[in-house]
């Protein structure tokens, strides 16, 4: 790959590890630019196809800045078309810079990466970051898809304690008849690429998503009637907005309020999903910059009998709830929460949390 904020200390990192990469046949390759990075990548799935690799299978990890993805669009869609390889996989790390700390401008990849049908997995922290990792690349191998990784500095730049144990992720083959090889092949045509992509990848890539709990219910009311939809970053200010507002599982179970954690915002699963919206009156969706979530559910619930309301970067009304320009925090989030989610049916404790965070409830 190519460095770039918030994956800048990618090379220096591995470069230290040169010797225990070595003794695991792993090799790291600077990028002389982020395309050509990619192009070597594609190399990759590429080595036994004519009984010429010296293993079954490579994974490859491509990492770059938001600008490097821009750059890399051409690469991306070839290469995902074509396929990774049958006991490969590859994941794309998009590092990406909500508030330009380091950059020229405030850029976000994630539709660079549905452009060229790559699902995209958002995780929410290191614990993530790892887990994702490992059923990321088993998703890539499975689907014979490329896949996503967002990485921002609130997720990748921290210090978490971790479960790193060899046995933490228990990898599921989805139980599906209908399922095909989906890998790079010899004499392929773009017309069967193109196909492949469409019709049986993609839906490879949800099947595999809801085999693995990439996306997780979190609070889960006997009775439900509200509910909040959000991932990586999102996720976190979301988390950390409940806390201020004191609503922990308990509250939740008085509002009939009910959480659910993408793990991959795209493509979304909508069978999943309308699972977990019966019965809700409304939902909240937060993300931050441009909606890629809010737009899928609306898609995914059109049409369902007594189908909820969904608010998220603007309320029932139109007015403005939850910018697409700048970044969120959990006061923001909380703000919607309390007044646009819960709205009138707000206890009396959680009138004077608001006040005492200098929310203007």
């Amino acid at each position: 790959g190519y460095r770039g904020s918030p994956l800048g200390g990618v090379d220096a990192t591995f470069t230290k590890a040169e010797k225990f990469l070595k003794k695991n046949n792993i090799k790291f390759q600077y990028g002389l630019n982020e395309d050509l990075a990619a192009t070597a990548i594609w190399g990759s799935q590429q080595t036994e196809l004519r009984n010429e690799g010296k293993y079954d299978g490579v994974f490859g990890l491509w990492y770059g800045k938001g600008p490097g993805v821009d750059r890399c669009g051409d690469v991306f869609r070839h290469s995902n078309l074509a396929g990774t390889s049958r006991y490969g996989g590859v994941l794309v790390a998009m590092g990406d810079d909500h508030s330009a700390e380091s950059s020229t401008e405030l850029h976000q990849s994630e539709y660079a990466l549905v452009d060229a049908m790559m699902p995209i997995l958002s995780p929410a922290g290191v614990q993530d970051i790892l887990d994702f990792g490992i059923k990321g690349w088993a998703l890539s191998r499975y689907s014979g898809l490329w896949v996503g990784i967002k990485c921002l500095k609130d997720t990748i730049e921290v210090t978490e304690v971790v479960d790193a144990s060899l046995d933490r992720v228990k990898i599921m083959t989805p139980d599906d008849k209908d399922h095909e090889e989906l890998n790079i092949r010899l004499g392929d045509t773009p017309p069967a690429r193109e196909d492949r992509l469409h019709n049986k990848k993609i839906r490879a890539a949800k099947i595999f998503a809801r085999a693995n709990n990439i996306n997780s219910i979190h609070f889960s009311p006997e009775k439900k009637k509200i509910g909040i939809i959000s991932a990586g970053k999102s996720w976190l200010d979301t988390v950390h907005a409940l806390s201020l507002l004191n609503i922990d599982r308990e509250e939740a179970e008085k509002y009939s309020l009910t959480t659910l954690k993408l793990g991959m915002v795209w493509p979304l699963d909508n069978g999943f999903v309308k699972e977990w919206a019966k019965g809700l009156e409304k939902i909240l969706v937060v993300e931050e910059k441009r909606g890629l979530i809010e737009g899928q559910v609306k898609e995914a619930l059109y049409g369902m009998e007594n189908s909820p309301l969904i608010i998220g970067k603007y309320d029932e009304s139109g007015k403005l709830l939850l910018p697409s320009n700048g970044v969120l925090d959990p006061i923001i989030v909380g703000t919607a929460i309390a007044n646009k989610l819960i709205g009138s049916s707000k206890s009396e404790s959680l009138e004077q949390t608001l006040h005492s965070l200098a929310i203007d409830a």
